[in-house]
């Protein structure tokens, strides 16, 4: 969606925060000059998503952190000054979040501003860890490289016995610059670097990379593209669900169970390939509708999905009567309603710390919200609870998959002529859609020639890494592979 650019003052921005409805959707910049904040009021559905500048004097780089009344803005912060050297004063925990020690000290790639002159950042390349002291207290560093095949992060843990005290988290291994390099392709070949953000959440990056550049392009979508578009969508949904779940049954030990939800995942990414001829669903939600391959398979779809739903049944009806399954995730890893709250926590992992907060029920994208399903929520914030609101997410997901096809209109689906498209100057749009993790959001700015200025993405990792490091205070060593399964993390899709 289009959005207009509120020019506010920093207190202005401290008062809006202050209200009970608000969350934060970014908080960036295009150059280094100002600090954009896009707020988010999902009472208020479209006509809640606002985006505000605060306007920094010449010659001042800093302002006044709002981090220690609103804490979910600690890491947009540090990311802040990490890609444009505008230092949050009073920042509680200042370290850099995605550039570490080989980079200069005054290196901050995104900014396009001189620096004011004798700058020089107030802290070195160096993570500084919290240090926990007291008698028997010792760490024990995880990673970056790890045992299995995932992606790199670095976990110091400071614990006393098998009890963790504290747990930092270090990441920013991932970064590839892809902010930047998002302002420099040409616009025919973005949605392919745009959908590559987090590879798998390729068809949640696609969509709201349409929609924030249709938005801009002023280019109308066929119903039927934002049905298909919606089916993908869910699709991946799906399969990410399904594999989180075995994940899960994998670390607890139940390797029969894990088995079955590797191949049924595989069922799922067959679902992806007849739609769209690919498995993980890469390059079908373009700008201007969908790419539909010639032996499209959407007339077997229904097939699948009653297939799916019979062949699930049996491995998560073992899964969830396994007592040593219930009792490794019953009261493991709790978040609090408050906490996920005061740090902004979303999707699966927010809703089972009672945040009733999905954007297919509140933000327009694809066929959303009018084909949005209900809402599924827990209160007990444990474990137990993220995996019961992935599980009953999974049914719902394939009703709504047999809901979208019974409805599909007809029409075109032809994607844009990117020879014919031009982009509004000095515009702001965003798409923001609910991937499977969260609220995903893209958010993009044009220039006075019409050229994309600022590309900035949001993945909903970035607001749940926090979460991890909160939950699994005061829990045993050996459950921390749990805790971080549970919360389902993207290291890249952070990193950016």
């Amino acid at each position: 969606m289009e959005v207009d650019k509120i020019s506010i003052s920093l207190a202005e921005l401290k008062e809006l925060l202050g209200k009970e409805t608000h969350r934060i959707g970014h908080f960036t910049s295009i150059d280094g000059g100002q600090l954009l904040a896009l707020l988010l009021d999902p009472s208020q559905g479209d006509q809640g998503v606002k985006l505000y500048e605060i306007k920094l004097e010449n010659g001042v780089n800093s302002y006044s952190s709002l981090t220690v009344k609103h804490p979910q803005l600690h890491w947009f912060e540090r990311a802040l000054f990490d890609m444009f050297g505008i230092i949050p004063s009073g920042h509680p925990r200042l370290k850099h979040l995605y550039l570490h020690e080989p980079y200069e000290r005054n290196f901050f790639p995104l900014r396009r501003i001189p620096l004011p002159e004798n700058f020089n950042s107030p802290i070195d390349r160096r993570f500084h860890f919290l240090e926990v002291k007291g008698e028997g207290i010792y760490e024990l560093p995880v990673g970056p490289i790890h045992a299995g095949i995932i992606e790199p992060g670095h976990f110091r843990f400071s614990c006393l016995g098998e009890t963790i005290i504290n747990l930092e988290i270090q990441l920013g291994y991932l970064h590839r610059g892809v902010e930047k390099r998002l302002t420099e392709v040409p616009l025919k070949h973005m949605h392919f670097l745009a959908e590559a953000v987090a590879s798998d959440t390729s068809t949640a990056n696609a969509l709201a990379h349409a929609e924030a550049i249709e938005s801009l392009a002023d280019l109308e979508i066929s119903e039927r593209s934002k049905y298909l578009r919606s089916i993908a969508l869910e699709i991946e949904r799906l399969a990410m669900h399904i594999v989180d779940v075995g994940g899960m049954a994998t670390d607890i030990g139940l390797l029969g169970i894990a088995s079955a939800m590797g191949r049924l995942r595989g069922t799922a990414l067959g679902m992806g390939d007849l739609l769209t001829g690919s498995r993980f669903l890469r390059g079908f939600i373009v700008p201007g509708g969908v790419r539909l391959p010639a032996n499209n398979g959407l007339t077997k779809l229904k097939g699948q999905v009653a297939r799916l739903r019979h062949e699930l049944k049996e491995p998560i009806a073992m899964f969830l009567d396994n007592q040593m399954a219930l009792e490794r995730m019953r009261e493991v890893g709790v978040l609090k309603a408050s906490l996920a709250k005061e740090f902004g926590m979303v999707g699966p992992a927010g809703r089972a710390s009672g945040q009733d907060y999905d954007v297919r029920q509140v933000f327009s994208h694809a066929a959303y919200p009018n084909m949005a399903p209900p809402t599924v929520t827990a209160r007990d914030g444990d474990i137990l609870a993220r995996e019961m609101v992935r599980i009953k997410e999974i049914w719902s997901t394939l009703d709504t998959i047999d809901r979208l096809l019974d409805n599909l209109p007809d029409g075109e689906t032809r994607p844009a002529d990117f020879s014919k498209v031009a982009l509004k100057p000095d515009s702001f749009a965003i798409g923001i859609v609910e991937a499977f993790r969260g609220e995903l959001i893209h958010l993009v700015a044009t220039d006075k020639e019409g050229k994309v200025a600022r590309y900035a993405v949001k993945h909903p990792s970035f607001n749940n890494w926090t979460a991890l490091a909160i939950a699994i205070r005061n829990n045993l060593i050996a459950d921390f592979p749990l805790c971080n399964k549970s919360f389902s993390l993207s290291y890249s899709g952070n990193d950016l």
